[in-house]
């Protein structure tokens, strides 16, 4: 069984797998068992960090996925794995936080999450729901969602807590009034949109950078026509390193999402 690499959270010194699987697939909540089986498969060849979101739908198949491999020993305990999760923007409200991180913990079967993500930095009008109109976008209270964060954390509901395509200048306000800094920030980022100022200024922050479609965004409706895992330049490096291209998109220090719907099975470097 091959071993992932581990880092610490700055802000907590609690250590992420740098390898993950994502479980979203387009459209969102479409396949459940497909999501299941990739996960029972990815414990069998060694992941243990997995990724998940309410708006993905994919908690309830990825709890299932946790709870079968416990019952048939591929895993010991819950504890050997990092399960992340993400709040909604129509649940970013101040009120609807602690509520929505309990549904997600009810959806899993869980008692605790690894990490907490707020999605994005808007909030939508309680209970909006994709496709949401232009009235429904609201200004975050970024100040009052964060607190309300802190206080899942400080419950011991979600071990760490931090955010998720925030810009930099997202961030900066953010940590004007935080008393706990995220520990993570999940962005998209390959090696054709590397982020450079941005992984700058969370590693002044001491932010961790999670990345994600490091292979592109396939099948989704902003996926580009040019993909990383397409580049003829990165399959002339994986060739000359008997490698794959997946290998090499994911062989550096930040977290790869690595499920390829068309494989149904999970890369592993």
């Amino acid at each position: 069984m091959a071993s992932i690499p581990l880092a610490s959270l700055a802000s907590t010194g609690q250590k992420i797998p740098l390898i993950g699987l994502g479980t979203a697939e387009f459209p969102f909540g479409e396949d459940e068992a497909t999501v299941k089986q990739s996960v029972l498969h990815a414990i069998e060849v060694g992941y243990r960090h997995f990724d998940t979101a309410a708006l993905y739908q994919s908690e309830k198949p990825l709890g299932d996925a946790i709870a079968e491999a416990l019952q048939r020993g591929l895993i010991k305990s819950r504890d050997e794995l990092f399960v992340t999760s993400k709040l909604f923007s129509s649940n970013c409200h101040s009120h609807l936080v602690l509520p929505a991180l309990q549904q997600t913990l009810k959806n899993l079967g869980l008692e605790y999450l690894d990490l907490y993500l707020i999605h994005v930095p808007v909030s939508l009008k309680p209970g909006a729901q994709l496709p949401f109109a232009p009235g429904d976008i609201l200004v975050m209270d970024f100040e009052g969602v964060w607190k309300a964060m802190e206080e899942c954390q400080n419950l011991g509901l979600t071990k760490s807590i931090g955010v998720s395509n925030f810009t930099c200048k997202k961030i900066e306000k953010l940590l004007a009034t935080a008393r706990i800094p995220p520990a993570v920030n999940q962005v998209e980022m390959n090696v054709f949109w590397q982020q450079k100022q941005l992984r700058k200024l969370c590693e002044e922050k001491g932010i961790h950078i999670t990345a994600y479609s490091a292979l592109g965004s396939k099948g989704t409706p902003w996926e580009l026509n040019s993909r990383p895992i397409d580049c003829d330049a990165l399959k002339e490096i994986a060739s000359g390193r008997e490698k794959t291209v997946a290998q090499v998109l994911s062989s550096n220090r930040t977290l790869r999402y690595t499920y390829d719907g068309t494989r149904r099975k999970p890369y592993l470097s």
